[in-house]
């Protein structure tokens, strides 16, 4: 019996300390990043270079996903408008059959953004190899990106903690509110991503030689 409670007691210790963490955590992420996100496009300062970041154009039922929609129309927008010149789509690109920064790149110019006005980045696994890869591949050191804004917030952390002057601006897509399943995925990931900066240094999985963007 006293075993039982004792390690009922360092399960209820070890719950709570993760749960603290996963708060504390994303407290910091967001309040590092908030003033960093703009909703409004007319308050956006202008920038060289637009990074949109991946996800699939379907939701898991198969239907077409706001996310993917809601970042493409984002991108138009600030192309359109000026706010950007150039823009670097970056997602995952696992095989033959998935291939997020093709599928952005067909409906950019479907919708009259000039195919030179456009990187791919085939090897955004994840946010923060689109990120590190921006810099480190693509020699960007300033940056828009075009996410939704739960999501804007993590990338921003993860740009201002690579020394790149880094704002986003939040697509929408997110409107209706985010499923839970992808919300914890979200709070676990910032976690993740002080880890990745602070105790891991991590690496993106995929470097390469340098492409620097030239915008005319």
């Amino acid at each position: 019996m006293r075993l039982k409670r004792a390690i009922r007691r360092w399960a209820l210790t070890v719950t709570g300390f993760v749960v603290g963490l996963i708060v504390l955590g994303n407290h910091w992420v967001i309040n590092n990043t908030e003033a960093y996100v703009y909703t409004d496009w007319a308050l956006l300062p202008t920038n060289d270079i637009g990074l949109v970041l991946g996800t699939s154009p379907f939701t898991r039922d198969g239907e077409a996903n706001p996310q993917f929609y809601g970042r493409i129309q984002a991108a138009i927008q600030l192309y359109q408008l000026g706010k950007v010149k150039h823009l670097i789509v970056s997602g995952a690109n696992p095989d033959s059959t998935y291939n997020e920064p093709r599928a952005m790149w067909r409906e950019l110019t479907k919708q009259g953004v000039p195919q030179q006005a456009i990187t791919m980045d085939f090897a955004g696994f994840r946010t923060f190899d689109s990120i590190t890869r921006a810099q480190a591949i693509f020699d960007v050191e300033k940056v828009t990106v075009i996410t939704q804004r739960y999501h804007a917030y993590r990338a921003v952390f993860i740009g201002k903690k690579e020394h790149m002057q880094i704002m986003a601006y939040a697509a929408p897509g997110d409107e209706n509110g985010i499923p839970l399943r992808q919300m914890v995925r979200e709070w676990l990931a910032r976690v993740r991503a002080i880890f990745d900066i602070y105790l891991l240094q991590t690496a993106p999985k995929f470097l390469g030689e340098q492409v620097p963007i030239n915008v005319q």
